[in-house]
């Protein structure tokens, strides 16, 4: 894919390197000279000096061919007008870094197809950290009415040794929670399991569970010998 990024910052930049990594065609566009010579020669993508809501420098670097496009600027009021932008050139894939919630609804009506709340994610982060240490990682979905878990299982586990069918039919399993995915070791790739899928000593699951049984399944999966 052809992604242009708004904003050399320590974010754009970080997601053009991401992105060049995984085999995308990047060019970021921003008006500081050094960012831009630091993102050619350092990271090896292509870089437009100027602004990524002037219509000259986006069309110069290629917004009219663009696959996606990421809003990654300093303020909320530039990057409603790169989303504004992009979407007046017929850009499908609109993403943009939003600081304050008040330009959600504005975002949206601007044409925006995904906003990123940089300042809720940390917060969820945080909150997350604090009330469910056991938890590795949480995301949530619908607004948070849905949450996918990643949950370590340690050495004498309850559920370690069983399938996940065995795990689905114990009436201890919090009932609606879905175990849709499993790493049995660090090196090895995320697998979607089976119910004749067995949950090794050590080994990853996610878990897609609704918000109040966040707890319960965090308990069963305490249930040690």
């Amino acid at each position: 894919m052809y992604i242009l990024i708004g904003g050399a910052g320590m974010t754009g930049l970080a997601l053009a390197n991401t992105l060049l990594n995984i085999g995308h065609t990047i060019a970021i566009v921003d008006p500081d000279p050094l960012a831009c010579q630091y993102a050619r020669e350092k990271i090896g993508v292509m870089a437009f000096e100027g602004s990524a809501v002037n219509t000259t420098t986006l069309i110069e670097a290629g917004i009219r061919k663009a696959d996606a496009v990421i809003g990654a600027l300093r303020e909320d009021a530039l990057n409603l007008a790169f989303v504004t932008l992009s979407k007046h050139y017929g850009v499908s894939q609109i993403i943009v870094r939003m600081s304050d919630r008040d330009f959600a609804e504005p975002y949206q009506l601007a044409g925006a197809s995904h906003i990123i709340s940089t300042t809720q994610l940390a917060i969820n982060r945080i909150i997350n950290a604090i009330e469910y240490p056991q938890v590795d990682a949480m995301m949530h979905f619908e607004q948070g009415q849905v949450e996918v878990l990643k949950l370590s299982l340690p050495q004498d586990c309850y559920i370690v040794g069983h399938t996940v069918a065995e795990i689905a039919q114990d009436e201890r399993f919090p009932e609606g929670t879905l175990i849709i995915g499993y790493q049995a070791h660090a090196h090895e790739d995320l697998i979607i399991p089976n119910g004749s899928t067995v949950l090794e000593s050590g080994s990853k699951i996610l878990a897609v569970t609704k918000p109040d049984l966040v707890r319960d399944v965090i308990d069963f999966l305490g249930l040690c010998s």
